[in-house]
């Protein structure tokens, strides 16, 4: 679905990626992991058509769109759900959803995604009324990855769904992704710190450092690794 081929971003005199290539092929979940600054957000943004690279290749179902405008990638079916949320605040639950929704005309399907929204996270079901800005951090999440499937997405790429959460609340949130993408066959590229948690969820995994590719594998061989273990996992 997604290949992401000798991607070269800079930010006047810094590399910050340094010809990575990635897969995500459909219907799985790609984790991209790695510490504050290696490239991971930078990665997602290029792909929206944010940031502009300076060379490479973004094929999406093999199509060339690195250098297309972000609102052009969206109707290709292309969403992202920033790190931070960016939920509209003072908007309610159910016109945060609307907004997810822009781009289509088909009122009916609206209407239904938006029930499996609720049905996927009951909590926005009963907050439907109220204002965005009020909902707790871990609902706001649940908003925001709910808002970015109302575009009904071939791909959802999602930036550190966990960041500020609680434990809990986290791996309730990266269970729900999971559950997504068994339930809707939904194709997921997700940049996240937790490595453990995300390695758990995700079907192959590439782990970035300084705007490189340092290794590379299915999943569950990563979390197995002696060497992935000590110096991503906490664990000697």
């Amino acid at each position: 679905m997604l290949k992401v081929e000798n991607l070269h971003v800079s930010y006047g005199g810094i590399q910050a990626l340094q010809g990575i290539s990635i897969e995500v092929p459909d219907g799985k979940i790609v984790a991209l992991l790695g510490a504050n600054g290696a490239g991971k957000s930078t990665t997602l943004r290029t792909i929206m058509g944010i940031v502009k690279a300076n060379k490479g290749s973004v094929l999406f179902n093999g199509e060339e769109i690195l250098g297309l405008q972000p609102d052009v990638i969206v109707k290709k079916g292309i969403a992202m759900v920033p790190e931070g949320r960016r939920v509209f605040a003072n908007l309610t639950v159910t016109e945060n959803l609307a907004l997810g929704a822009y781009t289509r005309t088909d009122k009916a399907a609206i209407a239904k995604d938006t029930e499996d929204v609720y049905q996927l996270f009951p909590r926005l079901k009963e907050r439907e009324t109220q204002p965005a800005g009020t909902l707790s951090g871990g609902e706001q999440q649940m908003l925001a990855l709910g808002r970015a499937m109302m575009l009904n997405p071939k791909l959802l790429m999602i930036d550190e769904p966990s960041l500020g959460l609680a434990p809990v609340l986290s791996q309730g949130v990266l269970s729900k992704l999971k559950e997504v993408n068994q339930t809707r066959n939904q194709t997921i590229l997700l940049i996240e710190q937790n490595a453990r948690a995300a390695l758990s969820i995700a079907d192959y995994a590439y782990i970035l450092s300084t705007g490189q590719i340092t290794i590379q594998g299915p999943a569950a061989q990563l979390a197995a690794d002696d060497g992935v273990r000590r110096s991503y996992l906490g664990v000697s």
